[in-house]
């Protein structure tokens, strides 16, 4: 593990391998060691760099300080890249990190080289909110369990607050089949959820979808439930050229259930040559 001075904040990063740097930001709850299943394959010929944003393990949150906000970890994901001085990076964000990968490559589109989605976390406004389709249920789109989690967690009940978040995500049970490791991980980052509350994150809009010029990649697991493959499917029809790849027997911790499919479609997305990079993958 390595540390680099990032906007007052020790930013904690492992650093991988030799190449063109392969950038890759985690999701709400997790961390650096979210991207454990998949070091080795994406690190082949490339330099893998995955932070743990400001706030997440091995960093503590209380949850009241203020700097818990989406525009904060762009910010600070800015001035990572420009810190490491490496040139434009390709850019990996996974849920909450998708959504963070997308602001930053709309902001700063001169340090994203290629950018993959995979899942990324958020709600749609007016212009993308598709008008048919399957009925998700009232409160769809609205991040409800996150509410619902931080109050359990706030009121001392921990695993009650981190099973509502993951199971408002993945469906009933997904608490209960995630293994030790990974749970423990969501308890080292649980405090997180009392701040992300109220981080401000804006909805998807289609004038930003189609603003977003690198060639990008959505990467989507076949049995997400709920409202992230609706997300997942209105941002790439919007997206200019964007691909798509969805990941079989799995769902929103793709590249943890299925390393080696989530490892071969991004690699292979990353080794095309701009003159290919047209249409869909799936």
């Amino acid at each position: 593990m390595k540390t680099l001075p990032v906007n007052g904040f020790d930013m904690a990063y492992l650093d991988i391998g030799q190449g063109k740097p392969l950038l890759c930001i985690h999701g709400s709850l997790n961390d650096f060691r979210a991207w454990m299943p998949v070091l080795k394959p994406l690190s082949s010929g490339r330099r893998l760099i995955a932070p743990s944003l400001r706030h997440y393990f091995p960093d503590t949150c209380s949850g009241t300080d203020g700097t818990f906000t989406m525009a904060q970890h762009v910010e600070d994901v800015i001035a990572f890249i420009e810190a490491l001085d490496v040139g434009p990076v390709d850019l990996v964000g996974h849920s909450r990190g998708g959504h963070l990968a997308f602001r930053l490559s709309l902001k700063r589109p001169d340090l994203v080289d290629r950018l993959v989605l995979a899942e990324p976390g958020g709600a749609l406004d007016e212009t993308l909110m598709p008008t048919d389709g399957p009925d998700l249920g009232a409160g769809a789109g609205t991040r409800a369990h996150v509410a619902q989690s931080a109050e359990k967690i706030a009121a001392g009940d921990l695993e009650g607050g981190l099973r509502a978040f993951i199971e408002g995500i993945n469906g009933p049970g997904a608490w209960d089949r995630l293994p030790a490791a990974d749970r423990q991980m969501r308890e080292d980052n649980a405090t997180t959820l009392l701040a992300q509350v109220n981080e401000g994150r804006l909805p998807f809009s289609r004038a930003e979808a189609e603003a977003l010029t690198p060639p990008t990649l959505f990467v989507g697991g076949a049995d997400t439930p709920g409202m992230l493959p609706v997300v997942l499917r209105a941002l790439a029809a919007h997206v200019p050229g964007a691909k798509t790849v969805i990941i079989p027997e799995a769902g929103h911790s793709m590249f943890r259930q299925q390393p080696r499919a989530f490892g071969d479609a991004v690699l292979a997305f990353l080794a095309e040559t701009p003159s290919s990079m047209r249409g869909n993958l799936q």
